[in-house]
């Protein structure tokens, strides 16, 4: 019999050790790049088929939509957005800036960045807590689900500056209602993690409860529904309709 040498030994030793403690299924996947918005990332709240507010909301960055013509904007006065309101047409509120061609561009770009997080592949994870985030802390990295999600507790990013989330969700996004900002439920960022690079890809509707404390871009196949006194730090970016109720969205 092959006599072993002390550096097989040693080596045989690290590779059961590191074998007992990581297992064989454990995953490394590199993190995910960011989503490229172009010109969509100029937008705040960005619509295909209307903006719709009860007051008084305040609002800070750009919003638009198109095709549909700016009297799909109802019920946001000027002073509630501190940014440019962009129209199709002369319909809409008084301080609006019609330009059909700068809306036609970023909404296909917002077309293509929903396609883009869509096709991301190597998840870190998938089907994570049957879709239920609440009480869970996310590295960054991209998650995927093929039914719906919700957050009925605080749920945590937590990574550094430079870091990116992109969740995949097959279904549809909600997160519960509070009883007043203090109390509401969050999505959390830590260790630096910052809104912008956060990807919310959603096909079916978007709802973030009352009260509720939102950060990411929500990048929606269908509507998004802000209820009330909700804050939204990042992009509400719709291929449908985005709906407000005296909210605060910031652009991140």
């Amino acid at each position: 019999m092959k006599k072993l040498n002390k550096n097989s030994l040693v080596t045989a030793f690290v590779v059961s050790l590191v074998l007992g403690l990581t297992g064989p299924t454990a995953v490394f996947a590199a993190a995910p790049a960011p989503v490229d918005l172009l010109s969509a990332g100029n937008f705040v709240i960005l619509s295909k088929s209307g903006i719709t507010n009860v007051p008084t909301s305040a609002i800070t960055g750009n919003i638009g939509t198109s095709p549909i013509t700016g009297a799909a904007i109802t019920g946001l006065d000027c002073a509630e957005v501190t940014g440019t309101i962009y129209t199709v047409d002369a319909t809409g509120p008084a301080c609006k800036v019609t330009d059909a061609t700068l809306l036609t561009t970023a909404v296909l770009d917002m077309e293509a960045a929903y396609t883009n997080a869509a096709g991301r592949t190597g998840p870190s994870g998938t089907e994570l807590y049957g879709g239920n985030l609440g009480g869970q802390t996310f590295a960054p990295g991209l998650y995927k689900w093929s039914t719906g999600v919700t957050i009925p507790t605080d749920v945590t990013l937590s990574g550094g500056v430079n870091d990116v989330w992109i969740f995949q969700i097959a279904g549809t996004l909600n997160i519960a209602s509070g009883p007043d900002l203090t109390n509401g439920i969050k999505v959390k960022l830590t260790g630096g993690a910052q809104a912008k690079n956060i990807f919310w890809q959603v096909a079916g509707a978007t709802t973030l409860g009352t009260y509720s404390t939102f950060n990411g871009n929500i990048l929606a196949q269908t509507n998004i529904a802000i209820q009330t006194g909700a804050v939204l730090n990042g992009r509400a970016l719709a291929q449908t309709a985005v709906t407000l109720d005296k909210n605060t969205v910031l652009l991140p």
